[in-house]
């Protein structure tokens, strides 16, 4: 969820508003589940703050939806036995206002001044503890991944410049020392000039101001940048990357050792999460969509 994103833009940018008080008038009832009016006009005023939806008739088609699939997944969650605990929903509640840096309260007014109730957040936090129970406790033992597909998949992914393992010393010219980006790349490729390999690295820093030195010790192709792999492939051991703008300075790798790549148990746990992530979710967009069929959906 794009909550802190919405805080922001309910701070800056949305004036108070206002609705006036009537009785919630039933639209949809789903499996005996009945959703009002206020449920959907406060999704929608929800999904504005997320910026989801191009109009207002849009985000109230989106809520609809929405609000339908979680009334299937709080459903499904209590058949099974997996109702959400309201105290971890409301735990999770206040870590939304703390990772923002605001109180309870400070939040709550915060979404009032844009007309939504904390209950709107809590309940699309409780459908998805709800969700995520089931996903992780009747679907997950349902992916299977074969050694042999992970084997063909890696040996794949591995290509020129990812079949490397690396012992690495990274050399920093700190932003912290002052200077700009470009007087700090000019010093870099002074070091860059003068480097004769990964013992000496610490003392030829010496010469410099707040040129940090640190080992980063083994790392394969795949752990690094696309464009940092394709130029070390190219290096041999005692070799030095070229200097690159990073969010503390300026920073270059230097090579200690490189051999070729024989195991493929990193990649392959890599792709074991990546391919195991992606079927998870077709497993589970697959049971709500059975869900749906299977459901009763009335709208009035």
């Amino acid at each position: 969820m794009r909550i802190l994103g919405l805080i922001l833009i309910a701070l800056l940018s949305l004036t108070s508003v206002t609705g006036t008080a009537h009785a919630a008038t039933v639209k949809i009832v789903v499996n005996g589940k009945t959703i009002t009016d206020y449920d959907i006009n406060q999704r929608a005023l929800f999904m504005r703050l997320e910026r989801r939806g191009k109009s207002n008739a849009d985000r109230r088609n989106l809520a609809e939806k929405e609000l339908i699939d979680e009334a299937l997944k709080l459903a499904e969650g209590r058949r099974l036995g997996f109702e959400a605990n309201e105290k971890a929903v409301d735990k999770a509640y206040t870590g939304i206002a703390i990772n923002a840096k605001l109180s309870v309260s400070k939040l709550n007014q915060i979404l009032n001044t844009a007309g939504v109730q904390s209950k709107t957040v809590k309940d699309r936090l409780r459908a998805q503890f709800a969700w995520q129970a089931v996903v992780s406790n009747v679907l997950r033992q349902k992916v299977k991944i074969s050694d042999l597909d992970l084997d063909l998949a890696a040996k794949e992914k591995l290509g020129e410049t990812s079949s490397y393992d690396y012992m690495l010393t990274e050399i920093v010219f700190l932003s912290s020392a002052g200077g700009s980006v470009k007087s700090r790349t000019s010093q870099a490729n002074q070091y860059r000039k003068n480097f004769n390999g990964c013992d000496s690295a610490v003392d030829l820093s010496l010469s410099y101001r707040d040129a940090a030195v640190r080992k980063l010790g083994r790392r394969h192709s795949t752990q690094l940048p696309d464009p940092v792999a394709a130029e070390l492939a190219k290096l041999s051991v005692g070799g030095i990357s070229k200097p690159r703008t990073v969010a503390n300075g300026v920073q270059m790798l230097a090579i200690c050792e490189k051999t070729a790549a024989e195991d493929l148990t990193f990649v392959k746990n890599e792709l074991r999460n990546e391919v195991g992530s992606e079927k998870l979710e077709s497993e589970a967009n697959n049971y709500l969509e059975k869900l749906r069929k299977e459901a009763s959906i009335e709208r009035r």
